[in-house]
């Protein structure tokens, strides 16, 4: 049975991933040089379906302004979340823009393409749910499966409770919308899982479990940013040419005949690579990018708009769009403790995280774990170490 629509639930904030969440929604933060919501609508278009909505909300300008009115020359409407009161209260807002069947999808997790493929090819007008085998239950629901039903769903559990997670993409008719209004709210919340656990209870054959295995990923805290950024560059999912086996290169790039990319490395469109530079491995360069003379970066996403300084070291780092680092700026790499939300996470390979249009002056370093709000300001020589305040201004 065809799937018509995919809808795609983009509206979350994502705080753990502060200060790059300040200014933009977590989808469209980076995985290697495109937004992570490249990846996910890909992974729709490429499973057929023929139209594409999408459920916004914190920021949500930053979603349609990039994407438009079309995606891949498939026409993309956009409905709007308010409120974020759960996945399922996120795909009730699609209700008037949805007939007949869908694909449903985070927007804030990179899928392989087969995935929803293969979960595609296995609807067949009943609920259909893909699973993967995954030994990291804290972060992700626990399916029980006996042969192609799921029997249980746990969400959030604290050891391991079955052999599958829920890889988080479904496959519905419209008739599930009937399904979330009549579920109880828990806490005033609506997660999907409460009701497709209640389809199960109501006929514990309702539904279907399809495995699914490849690239599938999330970027909850900083340091997920470099993991998606290095799995991608190993399978070659981002936008360049293919110069040399692992270095993806985009035509208007200027790489200087000094400079050294070692692979897996990306440079985007209008890059320039000085003199002596050494990019790579694990780099990705948005658009626009400019690595100074004798410059070293080294296992980092660097945004659009952004300026490396002349001699600057830059190893595991994180940069959102217009950031301008000072000659000599020292980045040394993780591990570190980092602090999020009041909590602090040791010996994470983290080596700072510099928000939108952050500045530093020359010399400046940051210790293992650094955050930097948008808009800082690190004055010649400072070291800076834990969280800086968006806006802020550090002198020695």
């Amino acid at each position: 049975m065809d799937i018509d629509t995919g809808v795609v639930l983009a509206a979350g904030e994502g705080t753990r991933l502060r200060p790059m969440t300040q200014n933009r929604p977590k989808p469209m933060l980076p995985a290697a040089n495109r937004p992570i919501l490249e990846h996910v609508l890909d992974a729709l278009v490429d499973a057929g379906v023929s139209e594409l909505v999408l459920v916004v909300g914190y920021k949500r300008d930053r979603v349609q302004d990039h994407v438009g009115p079309s995606y891949r020359d498939v026409p993309v409407e956009y409905v709007v979340q308010d409120k974020q009161l759960g996945s399922g209260h996120a795909l009730l807002q699609a209700r008037e823009a949805v007939s007949g069947s869908m694909l449903v999808v985070n927007g804030d997790r990179i899928v392989d393409e087969g995935m929803t493929r293969s979960v595609a090819a296995a609807f067949d007008g009943g609920t259909a749910l893909g699973v993967i085998r995954e030994q990291n239950p804290g972060r992700y629901g626990s399916v029980e499966v006996a042969g192609d039903r799921i029997v249980d769903l746990v969400e959030n559990p604290t050891e391991p409770a079955f052999g599958f997670v829920n890889a988080g993409i479904y496959a519905f008719t419209d008739a599930v919308f009937d399904r979330l209004e009549a579920t109880p709210r828990t806490d005033g919340t609506l997660p999907i899982t409460d009701t497709v656990l209640r389809e199960i209870e109501a006929d514990e054959g309702a539904v279907r479990a399809v495995e699914v295995s490849g690239l599938w990923a999330d970027a909850t805290y900083p340091w997920d940013l470099l993991y998606l950024t290095r799995r991608l560059l190993e399978e070659g999912r981002v936008r360049g040419t293919e110069q040399h086996p692992g270095v993806y290169v985009s035509p208007s790039a200027r790489v200087h005949g000094t400079a050294t990319l070692r692979p897996p490395v990306v440079v985007d469109d209008d890059c320039e690579v000085g003199a002596g530079a050494v990019v790579g491995p694990n780099v990705s360069l948005g658009r626009n990018v400019t690595v100074g003379a004798n410059a070293t970066v080294v296992g980092s996403v660097v945004d659009t708009d952004t300026r490396i300084g002349v001699a600057s070291t830059l190893v595991e780092t994180v940069t959102g769009e217009n950031v301008d680092f000072g000659a000599g700026t020292i980045v040394a790499g993780g591990p570190g403790d980092v602090v999020l939300e009041d909590r602090v996470f040791r010996d994470r390979e983290l080596g700072a995280v510099f928000a939108d249009r952050v500045r530093t002056g020359g010399r400046v370093a940051a210790d293992p774990g650094t955050l930097v709000g948008p808009g800082a300001h690190l004055h010649t020589g400072v070291t800076v170490s834990g969280r800086v305040g968006a806006g802020a201004e550090v002198t020695r």
